[in-house]
């Protein structure tokens, strides 16, 4: 590694959103996040369900069950000969 390019490697305090700290290395002294393992869904095991129940009833009042279904034409008639 060449000397007087790289950036200093220091201690370093993560604060997240939820307010849990914790300390680390980096090359900034200080790391705001939004998120961490403290709060994020995917280790906590609190998982919010979406309503899909309710956007289904939701699409079929707004189309009335005709979304997809095509419209009937007319037949074509048999050329005169």
């Amino acid at each position: 590694m060449k000397d007087g390019i790289h950036p200093k490697y220091v201690e370093c305090v993560v604060t997240c959103g939820c307010g849990n700290t914790f300390n680390t290395r980096a090359t900034k002294p200080k790391i705001a996040v939004e998120v961490c393992s403290k709060c994020h869904p995917f280790y906590t095991g609190s998982v919010k369900f979406v309503d899909a129940a309710g956007r289904v009833d939701k699409f079929n009042r707004k189309f009335q069950g005709t979304y997809g279904k095509t419209k009937k034409t007319k037949e074509k008639e048999p050329a005169a000969v």
